[in-house]
């Protein structure tokens, strides 16, 4: 069945309808100055195809809240939730088909463009069997696939950029369907822009934007120019799910508005100058978010309570020297903490931070006092831990050489790699992606297998299928490999288990 909504009218007064099932298939771009119709433009394609199919808002303004109120959008207030939240939320959403609005609003620039990354990985990366169909829109997409670096880190804008590409370069094969509006063509990545086999262009003044916009709709550029008459709603629409051929039509109205509206021109106050002298210069309220500042205490007062307050200073201050088996208890004790928080199902998907802090209450917890490690030591004995690495190991001349080699890959893969190598070592099985993707923290299978590739594309292994599709890994110069291994295990070794469970 197709499933044809209503755009608006085109200049000829016929009706302008776009086929929604092409449109999941081939995507949709939406180019416009501030001003020409692009948020209504959305909001009518948005109220549209709502009763049949689920969709996805990137909101960086919050002007499509209002969604909620009419057709039952999940609204998520970007502000409250942590990266790690976003994602899983987005991986819910999926799995439950709830249309959704991301508010990103109160957010700085590299926040939203984390958070929006955090939103779409989720909904990327969610399992085969609910790779339903869905419309995610972004609007302002030059902020999320900024065509060159800004004022934002650089991490930031690669997971956002990874993120808006996966979602118009592989997002069809996944039901994702990207719309992506954009104030300036010539702001966003190309690559992002490139995918889409729809366009609506409205109003545009910059002879770089109307350049592109004419060379995406197949336009000589001395027809360019027709974007710079264009009035405010007015589109030029081409592509597979619109028209053959470039057509102009009018977005017809809405059902709902946005929170801010545009303002309207009203009279100005009658008052006098003085009035406003007295309103505008009077003295400002305290700033309740700053705690007022106290008068300090006299000098004096404060040498003698600083004293007062001084603890006593034993003479067994001095350093006392530990004994081999005091230190081997502390160290087992801290083993013990570090084992007791990766006990927790979730543990392996939480962040290193977050896991510090509770290893860090719970060794206080012990009594280990000063003995507590710092988070570089913690996050090398997390490393360790999740590769099943005891002590005895790790002393090994041989095993200090894989921790050279090691070093090289990003901190979160050291562990995966770690891991491999010692199932090479041993002769074990080779690890199965869920097994990898568990060790990097992730759900995602193939990320597993990209891990696997990037080690290889460094030279640090070679992966190889023998006749019955099991999989070895062999560490480079070390000529360690493992045993056959199958893919699409659910799990490690039992023997990996074992070892890992007393390390």
């Amino acid at each position: 069945m197709t499933v044809a909504i209503e755009m608006g009218q085109t200049t000829a007064g016929a009706a302008a309808a776009m086929d929604l099932e092409e449109l999941l298939a081939t995507r949709l771009l939406v180019q416009g100055n501030s001003g020409s119709g692009k948020s209504h433009l959305l909001r009518r394609l948005l109220e549209q195809s709502a009763p049949w199919v689920q969709q996805a808002i990137i909101d960086p303004e919050g002007d499509f809240v209002t969604l909620a109120e009419r057709f039952g959008h999940l609204v998520i207030a970007a502000e409250d939730h942590t990266e790690r939240g976003l994602q899983v939320a987005g991986e819910r959403a999926r799995l439950h088909r709830v249309s959704t609005v991301l508010n990103l609003e109160g957010l700085d620039a590299e926040n939203q463009m984390r958070r929006a990354a955090a939103f779409l990985g989720g909904m990327f990366d969610v399992d085969r069997d609910h790779w339903y169909p869905m419309l995610v829109v972004v609007d302002e997409a030059q902020l999320f696939a900024p065509a060159v670096a800004g004022e934002v880190s650089d991490e930031a804008r690669k997971l956002s950029l990874s993120a808006m590409t996966n979602l118009m370069c592989r997002g069809r094969k996944r039901g994702l369907a990207g719309i992506i509006a954009t104030q300036r063509l010539a702001k966003l990545a190309k690559n992002v822009a490139a995918e889409a086999s729809n366009f609506l262009m409205g109003r545009t003044f910059l002879d770089i934007d109307m350049a592109r916009a004419a060379d995406l709709l197949g336009m000589e550029r001395r027809q360019a120019e027709a974007f710079r008459d264009l009035e405010r709603g007015q589109f030029m629409a081409l592509g597979p799910a619109l028209s053959r051929r470039p057509l102009r039509l009018n977005i017809g109205p809405t059902d709902t508005s946005p929170r801010n509206s545009t303002p309207r021109l009203m009279p100005l106050p009658e008052a006098t100058t003085e009035d406003m002298r007295a309103v505008i210069l009077a003295a400002p309220p305290p700033d309740a978010s700053r705690p007022q500042r106290r008068p300090a205490p006299d000098l004096l007062e404060q040498l003698r309570a600083a004293k007062a307050a001084a603890p006593v200073i034993q003479p067994a201050a001095v350093e006392v020297p530990v004994s081999a088996e005091e230190l081997a208890e502390r160290r087992e004790r801290v083993d013990r903490t570090l084992r007791a928080v990766l006990a927790a199902p979730d543990a392996g998907f939480r962040a290193i931070g977050v896991l510090y802090q509770e290893f860090v209450v719970r060794c206080r917890i012990e009594g280990l006092g000063t003995a507590v490690p710092d988070l570089n030591e913690f996050r090398r004995m997390l490393t360790h831990a999740r590769a099943g690495l005891g002590a005895d190991l790790t002393e090994d001349d041989a095993w200090q050489d894989v921790s050279l080699r090691a070093s090289i890959l990003p901190d979160d893969m050291q562990g995966v790699f770690m891991m491999i190598a010692r199932a090479a070592k041993e002769g074990w099985p080779c690890p199965g992606d869920a097994a990898i993707a568990r060790a990097y923290g992730s759900h995602s299978l193939r990320r597993a297998q990209r891990l696997l590739g990037y080690m290889e594309e460094q030279g640090l292994v070679v992966v190889q299928l023998d006749g019955g599709g099991r999989r070895i890994v062999t560490l480079v110069e070390l000529a360690w490999a493992t045993a056959p291994g199958d893919p699409n295990g659910d799990d490690l070794p039992a023997e990996q288990i074992a070892s890992a469970a007393s390390a």
